[in-house]
């Protein structure tokens, strides 16, 4: 067998992740050509085949699947290794991989990029913006160093630390400004507007009405929550987005705001990162800096900081 290559390595944990030859190649930044022959060079130098072929199909075969178990084992090794040499730096820098939830991103990053830009002039971000299930994977794969969605995600390997909560608002049409806020009871009879499965944001909504996850004809989906603003101001509904959220997405809807009355819907917002991340004081001071940054968005907004950190 011929020495294998970390490239190789990497080439073909992102096909098996991905399971497609362009968007393999995509992540990697290299062209389709490229990868394929470093994927068929990695399987003839093993003597057997990783992969199915078999039109736009790409599966791992029974091998490929004992491989890519090693092989995730040895990437994660070697991101420790790197991490180790970043952590004896003592403030932040080189390559942080923040992952976000949808409901945070557009509110909170803008901010948070400018915070920390002018914090850690030799911090390079990269930022990944999806829902909570594929943060956790990722962030426990090594794929992600830290992720900042709501709390508790109440995992053993994660360090969790609360930075802010925020309330949850109610949504409805400009015409029904001067109608009392509905109890939770109401709200269940109205049609409720909601993100679509997989969003966090979603099953804390539907925890406060004390409502089932599928009720087809009183809920309606959308991908966005200025999809479901957008919505309610044609009329079609009413719905619950958190705070942060108000200033950019009810600016140019015909919509009006309304707080629940106590106990109202609230959400704790935090960071999460690896127990075994040998960068834990880099990310404490990255945690600070996201907390300041919910500062920013209390005053404008009114969120709650929390008086102190919750360690996992």
């Amino acid at each position: 067998m011929n020495n294998l290559t970390l490239k190789q390595i990497r080439y073909f944990d992102a096909l098996a992740r991905h399971r497609h030859f362009g968007r393999a190649a995509e992540d990697c930044a290299v062209t389709q050509p490229a990868l394929s022959m470093q994927i068929k060079d990695l399987e003839e130098g093993l003597g057997t085949p990783l992969f199915e072929r078999g039109g736009r199909q790409v599966r791992l075969t029974g091998f490929g699947e004992v491989f890519l178990d090693r092989v995730q084992s040895i990437l994660r090794a070697v991101d420790d290794l790197k991490d180790l040499a970043r952590a004896a730096n003592s403030q932040p820098a080189g390559r942080l991989r923040i992952g976000v939830i949808p409901t945070v991103a557009p509110y909170l990053l803008p901010t948070i990029i400018s915070r920390l830009s002018a914090l850690y002039p030799d911090l390079d971000l990269n930022l990944r913006e999806t829902v909570t299930p594929r943060l956790l994977e990722e962030l426990i794969e090594g794929r992600l160093d830290t992720a900042i969605l709501a709390l508790p995600v109440s995992e053993p390997a994660l360090t969790e630390v609360a930075l802010f909560t925020e309330r949850f608002v109610l949504v409805r049409p400009d015409a029904d400004a001067d109608l009392p806020v509905p109890s939770r009871d109401m709200l269940r009879e109205m049609r409720l507007l909601l993100l679509e499965e997989g969003h966090c944001f979603r099953d804390q909504a539907l925890s406060f009405c004390n409502m089932a996850s599928t009720r087809p004809r009183e809920l309606l989906d959308g991908s966005s929550l200025s999809t479901l603003v957008q919505m309610v101001g044609s009329g079609i509904g009413v719905t619950l987005i958190p705070e942060m959220a108000v200033p950019v997405e009810t600016r140019s809807a015909a919509v009006t705001v309304q707080r629940f009355r106590d106990p109202q819907p609230m959400r704790t917002i935090g960071m999460v990162w690896r127990k075994s991340s040998p960068l834990e004081a880099q990310l404490m001071q990255i945690a600070d800096a996201v907390r300041q940054s919910g500062d920013v968005l209390r005053q404008a907004s009114g969120l709650t900081t929390l008086p102190g950190w919750r360690r996992g």
